[in-house]
C-alpha cells in the first residue's frame, strides 16, 4: 500500500515542520477514525491538566484503532490535531510529543494543527482525527 500513497511538498510553498502539503492516494479502501481522545478503556480521562499525558493516551488509542483495521501510522493520509489552548507553545509541545511518538509517521502526511476553545469531554486538552488508506 505504501506505493499507493504519495506525499508532495511543492517548491513554491513554504517549508513544513515535518508534514506534507499534499497527500495523494491511489484508489483503495479508506478508514476514517473518530477523533481519538485521552480516555482509557473505561472512558475515564487520562492526564488531567497535562498536555503530554493526554497526547500519550491519544497515541495509545490511535495505535489500537489502527491495529484494529490492520493499518500502521504510515498508512495515515490525513490528520487533524486539536489542542484546547490559544498558546502556540502548547500547540508546538503537542506536535512534538505526537511526532516523536510511535504514531509519529502519521504526521508526515497532510496535517492540520488547531488551537480550540473546547473539546468534547470535561478536562480534555487533546484530540486527533485520522484518515487512513488501508493496506491491501
Amino acid at each position: 500500500m505504501a506505493e499507493k500513497i504519495t506525499r508532495v511538498n511543492p517548491e513554491q510553498l513554504h517549508e513544513t515542520p515535518g508534514y506534507h502539503h499534499i497527500t495523494v492516494v491511489e484508489a483503495g479502501r479508506t478508514a476514517y477514525l473518530a477523533g481519538q481522545c485521552p480516555l482509557d478503556r473505561n472512558g475515564d480521562l487520562v492526564g488531567s491538566g497535562s498536555l503530554e499525558a493526554q497526547a500519550d493516551q491519544v497515541v495509545a488509542n490511535a495505535l489500537t484503532a489502527l491495529a484494529a483495521v490492520r493499518a500502521r501510522p504510515q498508512h495515515v493520509v490525513r490528520s487533524v490535531i486539536y489542542v484546547r489552548s490559544d498558546d502556540r507553545d502548547d500547540l508546538a509541545a503537542v506536535w512534538r510529543r505526537l511526532t516523536e511518538s510511535a504514531l509519529g509517521p502519521a504526521f508526515t502526511t497532510a496535517s492540520t494543527l488547531l488551537g480550540v476553545a473546547q473539546l468534547g469531554f470535561s478536562g480534555q486538552l487533546v484530540e486527533v482525527d485520522l484518515t487512513v488508506a488501508l493496506p491491501d
